[in-house]
């Protein structure tokens, strides 16, 4: 498995919460948006805000959806992988970094004994050339 196969699952998950954002802050903009009924007639305008609204906020439910599906799929894919490789101590790297989306200082102190930030990065890039 290469670096960048290993990395999807982080940014699935990075734009899952992006697509999140944009949902919550149009459906804000959709929940300020009220229709004036002022009895009098207006003007040449002919566009739908509430209808142009929702149409967005399906649109980004359905991406987040289909995000999720493809989150999880590789969620499985990965601990799969992860799952079939011999050393306990690579497992542990390769799950922290990439299914927990620490950072190589977090996995060092999560590994402990005096691991640094560069020697798990080491052992699993070295991991990663052997095995391809």
């Amino acid at each position: 498995m290469t670096l960048k196969e290993l990395s999807q699952l982080y940014y699935l998950n990075r734009e899952i919460e992006t697509l999140k954002r944009q949902l919550a802050e149009i459906e804000c903009y959709a929940e300020g948006t009220t229709q004036s009924l002022s009895g009098m007639p207006h003007g040449g305008s002919t566009s739908d805000k509430v209808g142009a609204g929702a149409v967005r906020i399906a649109d980004l439910k359905s991406k987040i959806k289909n995000r999720q599906i493809a989150c999880w799929q590789e969620y499985c894919k990965l601990n799969d992988y992860i799952s079939n490789i011999d050393d306990s101590f690579i497992r542990q790297i390769m799950s922290y970094r990439f299914v927990n989306g620490l950072s190589w200082q977090q996995v060092a102190d999560c590994i402990g004994g005096g691991n640094t930030a560069d020697s798990v990065k080491k052992v699993c890039y070295r991991h990663l050339e052997k095995s391809s």
